[in-house]
């Protein structure tokens, strides 16, 4: 006999999706999702070296809170922050605390006495090997900075003149040895003063951070930092009402910053600025440098003309090769009545006379005071742009003033 059998639709469903769950799987199928495991994320850390031993932390956070401890393994590596000279590489495990979401790894930095002025150097710290959770964020930077360090040498390689001249006698010089500048000889201007009348961008502090003494060097800094509303710093100092000077012979030895927006100066004013205003005072530009023309620099005289606006006659110096960044340069002016020559290197490239002012006054023959800073932006140079690295350095070795 033939016999028929009928199955249930619904039950047949019923039968399937069981199989389904509790035959074509393993055990394993059964484990959480990821959805419902926590996320760990590690947290970039930056510290500030000293002179005295520190550490930098580094934050590691869970996504949510759990009954069980979580770990994960982490270990180093080098970058520009090397190590043992700057930190203290280790490895291990750190461990998230059941109902606990932070934990921390702590690694040593290398102290350094000498307080060098450096920017960030990093490393890296990696994470592997997750117990009860997943990582989410698998490494993170570790920066070691100390802009403000007040120890930064450099390279003393360059053009130098002596201490004797035949014929002149050194009435006066700064070499810039000690901790710090001179107060009775030097003034540091504070501000931005409506652009110091150039639509410069930089606002001139006396902080450390802007002008300081280091290994026998004047160092002043310009660094894209904001200040009294105006987003880059620098430092500019003056001899007015302290020290001025007429006639004779001045070396500067310097090496200058270079790129698009920067600007340094080595200059006078006439010491009666104040009773006559600029530039009928007259204003000698020993050099000025372009920072987009880094292997020139300019020297000019500025006076009132005639018709009282302003009237100059300057020329450039342009090195062979390389740029006035890379090593350091003299540059001199020898000043006699009616007469100035300005030198690089004691290479002759302008020479200026009263017969240059024809019938306007002639100011030069009057005191003057010196004036070294570096400008950010402004009508010459123009604004910086990308490609303009900060900080920016001009390094001074000596002036010096002989009769």
């Amino acid at each position: 006999m033939k016999r028929t059998v009928k199955i249930n639709f619904g039950l047949a469903c019923y039968f399937a999706v069981f199989c389904m769950f509790s035959c074509s799987k393993s055990d394993d199928s059964i484990t959480p999702t990821n959805a419902f495991i926590p996320k760990i994320n590690i947290q970039d850390a930056t510290q500030i070296r000293a002179t005295y031993g520190k550490t930098i932390r580094f934050f590691i956070y869970s996504s949510k809170a759990t009954t069980n401890a979580v770990s994960v393994n982490y270990s180093v590596v080098d970058g520009t922050a090397v190590s043992p000279k700057d930190y203290a590489a280790t490895s291990g495990t750190v461990s998230i605390l059941p109902n606990q979401t932070q934990a921390f790894i702590d690694i040593d930095i290398k102290w350094d006495p000498t307080n060098l002025r450096h920017g960030a150097l990093q490393f890296t710290v990696n994470l592997s090997d997750p117990v009860g959770c997943a990582i989410e964020t698998s490494s993170a930077k570790g920066s070691i900075t100390n802009e403000d360090g007040t120890y930064l040498p450099t390279d003393d390689a360059g053009y130098t003149t002596p201490l004797a001249y035949s014929g002149y006698t050194l009435a006066w010089s700064d070499e810039f040895y000690g901790t710090n500048l001179n107060s009775s000889i030097w003034n540091q201007e504070i501000g931005n003063n409506n652009g110091w009348g150039n639509n410069e961008l930089e606002y001139y502090t006396n902080s450390l951070k802007n002008t300081f003494l280091s290994n026998g060097n004047l160092i002043i800094e310009a660094r894209k930092e904001s200040a009294g509303g105006y987003n880059y710093t620098s430092g500019r100092m003056t001899t007015q009402n302290k020290k001025q000077f007429k006639f004779g012979r001045i070396d500067i030895r310097a090496k200058l910053p270079v790129g698009k927006g920067i600007w340094p100066a080595l200059w006078m004013l006439g010491a009666n600025i104040s009773s006559v205003g600029w530039p009928a005072c007259g204003e000698i530009d020993v050099i000025e440098l372009v920072g987009t023309y880094p292997s020139r620099i300019t020297g000019t005289m500025h006076w009132k003309g005639v018709a009282g606006d302003r009237q100059l006659k300057g020329a450039n110096y342009n090195l062979n090769t390389g740029d006035f960044s890379q090593q350091f340069h003299v540059f001199s002016i020898v000043w006699t009545l009616n007469t100035i020559k300005w030198y690089v290197d004691d290479q002759l490239f302008l020479t200026n006379t009263a017969a240059d002012v024809g019938a306007a006054n002639y100011p030069f023959n009057a005191d003057h005071f010196l004036l070294f800073n570096v400008a950010v932006g402004g009508d010459w140079p123009g604004s910086p742009d990308g490609t303009t690295a900060f900080p920016q350095r001009m390094f001074v070795d000596y002036v010096r003033v002989y009769n």
